[in-house]
């Protein structure tokens, strides 16, 4: 299980040979309370109106919209993941809304749009690559080992990094993800807040923008990718 905020690099990480709801809600719950911690208080104070209307501006464009509870605290943290079952259960979402935290789930078979998913990449070449494990134990234990080093000297992902230059002229095509140009930004939404949901049109990838700002440590919420 993997929460990673983009913005410092930093992945929080957690080795389990079962990922049922039972075991990711409450690992969640303690992670996100744990990350809300640690976030300042809203500096600038909305009416119920504008918060409301905050708390929608990152779902304009969206099909389908989960029920929003009448009384919205601030909105403190945008939670990207995939579009699962388990990601929908409603005794989950309406935790999340009352600690001021709104789930946006990557497009149904976008599941690798997800940035989270290129960190776990890294952790387990890096973890096991080369070497022959004898029992899942053993597995998790380099994995979490490895995100506890990474941790040490975390690394943000930056947007056009050096790996972007280095692409030749020419392959820097939409058919490639973008973090194999090194992160290198894909066609931008109209708006930070319609970016998830245009690219099922073809227009744009999802979540570019917030992806975007989370990587530029400007992005008030903050945005973490599970």
């Amino acid at each position: 299980m993997t929460l990673f905020h983009p913005a410092t690099g930093e992945v929080r990480v957690k080795g389990v040979r079962s990922c049922t709801n039972a075991v990711l809600h409450p690992w969640l719950k303690e992670e996100l309370s744990a990350v809300l911690k640690t976030l300042p208080e809203p500096s600038i104070l909305l009416t119920a109106q504008e918060n409301r209307l905050f708390w929608e501006s990152w779902r304009e464009g969206l099909k389908i919209r989960v029920t929003l509870p009448a009384q919205l605290p601030p909105l403190r943290m945008l939670l990207i993941w995939d579009n699962l079952i388990g990601h929908k259960t409603p005794a989950l979402l309406c935790w999340m809304f009352s600690q001021g935290i709104l789930p946006l789930q990557t497009p149904l078979g976008g599941s690798w749009l997800n940035m989270a998913e290129s960190i776990q990449r890294i952790i387990v070449r890096r973890a096991l690559d080369g070497q022959h494990p004898t029992s899942p134990w053993q597995i998790i234990d380099w994995l979490e080992a490895v995100a506890r080093h990474w941790n040490d000297h975390p690394t943000p992902f930056e947007w056009g990094g050096k790996r972007s230059l280095r692409a030749p002229p020419g392959t820097r095509t939409a058919t490639c993800p973008w973090w194999e140009w090194g992160l290198h930004t894909p066609p931008r939404a109209h708006s930070s807040h319609d970016a998830f949901e245009m690219a099922a049109s073809g227009t744009t990838d999802p979540l570019v923008d917030a992806f975007e700002m989370a990587a530029s440590g400007t992005t008030d919420p903050l945005v973490l990718l599970c």
